[in-house]
């Protein structure tokens, strides 16, 4: 093995680089302050390095600080450790800190950790992504159809948005729906439900606010897994 020294900034740049790509596969804003932490980001950043270190030799690159590097040749060589990812996170039920989510969750929204959690052991889904996908639906608890019908995922009836008794109810409606509609029949990822869920084009969809939803969705739940 030959190896050139080279700075701890490059291995950092590198290290950056790397996560952005597989965040950017995922969907996921390479926005530093979005990057998962915790056990996820360090086993993603330990995958990386692993793999630098163990190169038969270093070239220095030129690379900003910045996470995504101007030069889109070195960017589009860096490997996809999207799979890191994956082995971290899973869509069915794992139990989480109800009051994590009720430090973020507002509105509308505001004190249902305790449902999500219900509503994903009942269905075996994970109650990050239930809450992940009601954030992103409501605006974090402020949409008029969490307002006035209590519908914080965006379920649809005969007549249009479905109208609930109460948030709780619509929390469970959206559970049932993700594990019979989606989860049991394949969709096991967050871009594979937003596929079905919120389609790119739709025809009830003008403004085009479904391009949004599997980033928005990432976001809200690998941020709540930090």
């Amino acid at each position: 093995m030959s190896y050139s020294p080279v700075s701890s900034e490059w291995f950092k740049n590198m290290a950056l680089l790397s996560i952005s790509k597989s965040l950017a596969g995922k969907g996921i804003s390479s926005d530093a302050s979005l990057f998962p932490t915790g056990d996820i980001f360090t086993n993603l950043l330990q995958a990386v390095l692993s793999d630098q270190t163990e190169q038969t030799s270093y070239v220095p690159v030129n690379t900003s600080s910045s996470l995504l590097s101007n030069n889109t040749a070195i960017f589009n060589d860096i490997k996809d450790y999207s799979h890191v990812l994956d082995s971290n996170t899973t869509l069915g039920f794992t139990d989480v800190s109800i009051d994590k989510l009720n430090s973020v969750l507002k509105g509308k929204l505001s004190n249902m950790g305790e449902f999500f959690v219900e509503a994903g052991r009942k269905h075996n889904i994970n109650p990050n992504l239930l809450a992940s996908i009601a954030v992103h639906e409501t605006g974090n608890g402020k949409s008029r159809a969490a307002n006035d019908k209590n519908n914080i995922a965006g379920m649809m009836g005969k007549n249009g948005l479905r109208q609930y008794e109460s948030v709780a109810e619509s929390i469970g409606d959206m559970a049932r729906n993700l594990r019979q509609n989606y989860l049991d029949k394949g969709y096991d990822t967050i871009a594979k439900i937003g596929a079905k869920y919120a389609p790119v084009g739709a025809a009830n969809d003008p403004t085009g606010l479904n391009n949004h939803w599997v980033k928005g969705v990432n976001n809200y739940f690998y941020s709540f897994l930090s």
